[in-house]
């Protein structure tokens, strides 16, 4: 059973840093495409980021374009995603998901498992 555990979530004032961590279990890591997504109440969970299985293939929403960055580590089993220049607008759940593919998407709907998330909170 595939499994995925975010972690580095936290509180952090406006224009600050966070490295958020994804640890997988259960799948062969390194030969599926990994998301980042994230979800404040009462909306849809948003696209973030994705990162195709080699690495080579990256995608941003514009909204965090030059201030997110997402990488991989194959032999670690573990996606990462650095968040950077915070503004409040970023806060919310942070979800990590994989996908049965190895090549990158944008929406939800085409990654077939989720952790279960992390808080990012940005004060003002």
């Amino acid at each position: 059973q595939v499994q995925l555990v975010e972690s580095g979530g936290g509180l952090v004032q406006a224009g600050g840093s966070l490295r958020l961590s994804c640890a997988a279990s259960g799948r062969t890591f390194g030969n599926y495409a990994m998301g980042w997504f994230r979800q404040v109440p009462g909306k849809e969970r948003e696209f973030v980021a994705a990162i195709s299985w080699s690495g080579d293939n990256i995608i941003y929403a514009d909204s965090v374009k030059g201030r997110f960055t997402i990488s991989r580590d194959n032999a670690k089993n573990t996606v990462y995603l650095q968040v950077n220049s915070l503004k409040h607008e970023d806060t919310a759940v942070y979800y990590c998901a994989t996908r049965a593919a190895r090549y990158v998407a944008w929406g939800p709907a085409d990654y077939d498992y989720w952790g279960q998330g992390t808080q990012v909170t940005v004060s003002s």
